[in-house]
């Protein structure tokens, strides 16, 4: 059941990150652009979880938190960058 349940998740992610790259293809502007590649992360992570509940391992659990973290600070980055156009002040 499970089993079942970790593949239609896998499929609905996959979907999602297909998606996800079709409006960073197209999106009309830049913050269109950040916006699709910070779902991206977060599908991404979902199918690493996905990934780690199949083999029942937990380093990929800890290999999707710093997925995440980096996944966080380099939407900040690019915000930052869109907003003031640098990084670091």
């Amino acid at each position: 059941m499970i089993a079942t349940a970790a593949v239609i998740a896998a499929a609905a992610a996959g979907l999602g990150l297909l998606l996800n790259l079709w409006r960073l293809i197209r999106g009309p502007g830049a913050a269109d652009r950040i916006l699709a590649l910070d779902t991206m992360t977060v599908n991404a992570i979902a199918l690493v979880l996905l990934l780690g509940l199949a083999y029942g391992t937990g380093l990929y659990f800890e290999a999707a938190i710093l997925f995440a973290m980096v996944g966080f600070l380099t939407t900040v980055a690019f915000c930052r960058y869109l907003l003031r156009g640098n990084i670091i002040e």
